[in-house]
């Protein structure tokens, strides 16, 4: 085993969208840094980033019901769906200033068009929808869609879901075509691309193996080759864990005061995947339904038209499953490494709060090829199983930690922890994850690169023209920027003014 020591400026561990979107951040902010990407894998974008081990929906909280909930007095809570909207056309600008610069081509390889719908059965369920299409119409960012309840413009809207379906309980869906389906495997591999062209070091099959911070506060990082077997040693003081379900590990090698009564909860996932194109043809929608009564959010049944590979193909999930691991490529020996003396407490509270999740993971685990088709066809009353087939997706580790809610909470939803004075970031957490990378990677800049962040704000501007203010104040800085993204990212086919947002912003 020999030994190679490495000084740079930045140090990325993991391959994935948040990694891409953190260093190309970092090479348009400071080019004259130097970076190094380290990932266990032999190329970029195969874990949770890979477009199959994903959903692909573009979460702007259109059609997804778990970001607008239901108050005591019968109003509906959209502040929610408000700031993962907003967190959205954050990454939208982002991208389109990528197209303009020519840093990345082809928009339409990793994001196209599609309609983002809500779908609800129940008079109870219908009312919640109708009350939720008003709140949200109050808003800018919510312009464009509609609603109904009259089965036959819910047959011209989604055909293949209404085919076949009794019509005696009431039925209600909201359409809004301004949603997208992302390709984030594919965007990952463009955004690498790019730092690999800008002289940024990316290093496959090298899995961090150990971090520690040396007396000058920068972070050496014991690294092995898997290919050669080599140890290598790399120093920076800066370092970024974007490792997915694997940056836990990494963040409790650190030893940071902030990595303590935190843990993790592993989900897996599958899909139901039909790429039979007569049947694909008949649907062109991300159509969202409710969670069942017990189940996580994160278990929303969709069926998704998604655009992979150049092929239009249907998903329908997820299925929630259980596995050991924190990366489909990881250990079944991950948990039990994850729980520390820390964390125990914390872990155990969560194991004796989250009862009604472990049985529903139980019972997802339970299920049968027939039960899973038996739970399409409420969706799609005419599904043959022959025309589907299972796609195992990407796993996800859902933080637990202590706070006022009480010891050992769940937590949904995509987490940035640092340390005091910066040094260090890793990404936790899950969806809407990749969908707001952009909003999460300023999040990061700001707690690891405060003194920098006056000096950095025009080229941000620059970057991201709304960055800094909220749309939903600005409606018509919203309309301009949200037009100016879908001409540039190809999302729209309507005249579009050629005024500058930018100027807008300014």
């Amino acid at each position: 085993m020999s030994s190679n020591h490495g000084k740079t400026d930045v140090i990325l561990i993991g391959a994935g969208v948040m990694s891409a979107t953190l260093g190309v951040m970092l090479k348009e902010l400071a080019p004259e840094w130097n970076i190094k990407v380290f990932e266990k894998l032999g190329s970029a974008g195969e874990e949770s980033s890979n477009e199959w081990n994903n959903a692909g929906t573009g979460h702007a909280a259109l059609c997804e019901l778990n970001y607008t909930s239901e108050k005591a007095d019968g109003t509906v809570d959209i502040s929610k769906a408000i700031k993962v909207n907003e967190q959205f056309q954050l990454s939208r600008q982002f991208w389109a200033h990528l197209v303009e610069r020519g840093l990345i081509e082809r928009p339409q390889d990793f994001i196209m068009p599609i309609p983002h719908m809500s779908l609800v059965e129940g008079e109870a369920n219908v009312d919640f929808l109708k009350r939720r299409m008003e709140a949200l119409s109050a808003n800018p960012l919510f312009e464009g869609m509609e609603i109904s309840d009259d089965p036959a413009k819910l047959k011209e809207w989604i055909p293949l879901i209404m085919d076949g379906r009794e019509t005696d309980t009431p039925i209600a869906a909201t359409k809004i075509d301004s949603g997208t389906d992302v390709n984030f495997g594919a965007l990952t591999r463009m955004l690498f691309a790019y730092l690999e062209r800008e002289g940024v070091e990316l290093n496959y099959k090298h899995a961090v193996e150990d971090l520690k911070q040396e007396s000058d506060g920068t972070w050496g990082l014991k690294i092995r080759d898997l290919e050669g077997g080599k140890i290598e040693h790399h120093t920076a003081p800066f370092v970024f864990i974007g490792g997915g379900g694997g940056s836990l590990h990494l963040l409790q090698k650190t030893g940071i005061p902030e990595s303590r009564q935190i843990g993790g909860f592993p989900v897996s996932g599958l899909f139901l995947v039909c790429d039979d194109p007569a049947i694909a043809e008949q649907h062109h929608a991300k159509v969202y339904g409710k969670a069942k009564v017990g189940a996580p959010p994160m278990s929303v049944p969709h069926l998704d038209t998604r655009y992979i590979d150049g092929k239009k193909t249907l998903l329908f999930g997820p299925f929630a499953g259980f596995s050991p691991k924190f990366l489909k490529t990881g250990s079944n020996l991950d948990l039990i490494r994850s729980v520390k003396p820390n964390n125990l407490v914390t872990m155990l509270a969560a194991g004796a709060k989250e009862m009604p999740l472990t049985k529903y993971l139980i019972e997802q685990v339970l299920l049968s090829n027939d039960k899973r088709m038996d739970e399409l066809r409420e969706f799609i009353p005419n599904a043959k199983n022959e025309d589907w087939r299972v796609v195992v997706a990407g796993q996800r580790v859902q933080v637990i930690k202590d706070t006022d809610a009480g010891r050992g909470t769940l937590q949904f939803g995509t987490e940035v922890v640092s340390a005091a004075d910066g040094s260090v970031a890793a990404l936790l957490g899950a969806s809407p994850g990749a969908s707001t990378a952009v909003h999460v990677m300023l999040e990061v800049l700001g707690k690891c690169f405060p003194e920098r962040m006056t000096e950095w704000e025009p080229k941000l501007k620059e970057m991201i023209p709304s960055y800094g203010l909220s749309l939903t104040d600005h409606p018509e800085l919203f309309k301009q920027v949200h037009a100016d993204t879908a001409r540039v990212l190809k999302l729209d086919t309507g005249d579009v003014p050629a005024e500058s947002v930018r100027d807008k912003a300014n």
